[in-house]
């Protein structure tokens, strides 16, 4: 079994999902007491989020740069980064190791291939929503990515930031996500990728009629499914 690189704690709660999957994963595949080898190097996020709003993505490299490294020295044999935002800096971490970095978009992307998704809607920060670093991914695949309006993208944001992030779960913001998935859909959307480890935490496939792509989900489970060589 190879060993799964983590890079979290932007939220911890998030990364919290990738250890019960990969580890669900794992037991359901292997059966008896099988379990997954990781290591998890968690980051303090708020130097991350502090680089994210003042735009030096370059600090925020260095610091997730120095964890994949050390994932790297300890024996991961592949790194995850969990976190989908940060994926915008994945060139700079991946010129600095020499295990490959699996991507999130990318395993979101052949997901909806495999759905059959060829127009999707994309929830996430306002980075990764405005931004190509992730949307370049999903349209390379010959996917059409739908994005919320600007009033939209800033609530999203808001309850990623300061709700989400800080383990507030609020009835009335899922509401209110669930009311920008349906426009999306009126769109033309024929799913929905949660492009935000968070966001899996407030909406869920029973809470909507269009299909739901959790990114952290997806993500996690491609993580197991490449340790055990499937």
């Amino acid at each position: 079994m190879k060993a799964i690189g983590l890079i979290g704690g932007m939220s911890w709660e998030s990364t919290v999902s990738y250890y019960q999957i990969v580890n669900r994963i794992i037991k359901y595949q292997l059966g008896g007491f099988h379990s997954a080898k990781v290591l998890l190097y968690s980051v303090d996020f708020a130097e991350i989020e502090e680089c994210q709003a003042s735009g030096d993505w370059e600090k925020s490299a260095d610091i997730l740069a120095s964890a994949a490294i050390n994932l790297e020295k300890a024996g991961a044999d592949f790194v995850l980064i969990c976190t989908n935002t940060m994926h915008k800096v994945v060139p700079q971490i991946q010129q600095k190791i020499n295990i490959p970095i699996i991507h999130i978009a990318q395993a979101a992307a052949e997901e909806l291939i495999k759905n059959n998704i060829t127009k999707t809607a994309l929830l996430g920060t306002k980075y990764t929503m405005q931004q190509d670093f992730y949307k370049e991914k999903l349209i390379a695949a010959g996917i059409d990515v739908l994005i919320p309006d600007d009033n939209d993208m800033e609530f999203i944001n808001h309850v990623i930031y300061d709700e989400l992030c800080l383990g507030v779960i609020s009835n009335d913001s899922k509401a209110e996500l669930l009311r920008i998935i349906d426009k999306l859909s009126d769109r033309g959307a024929q799913g929905v990728v949660l492009g935000c480890t968070e966001i899996g935490l407030l909406i869920k496939q029973e809470d909507t009629p269009l299909p739901v792509f959790d990114t952290t989900l997806i993500h996690a489970t491609k993580a197991a499914m490449l340790a055990i060589g499937k």
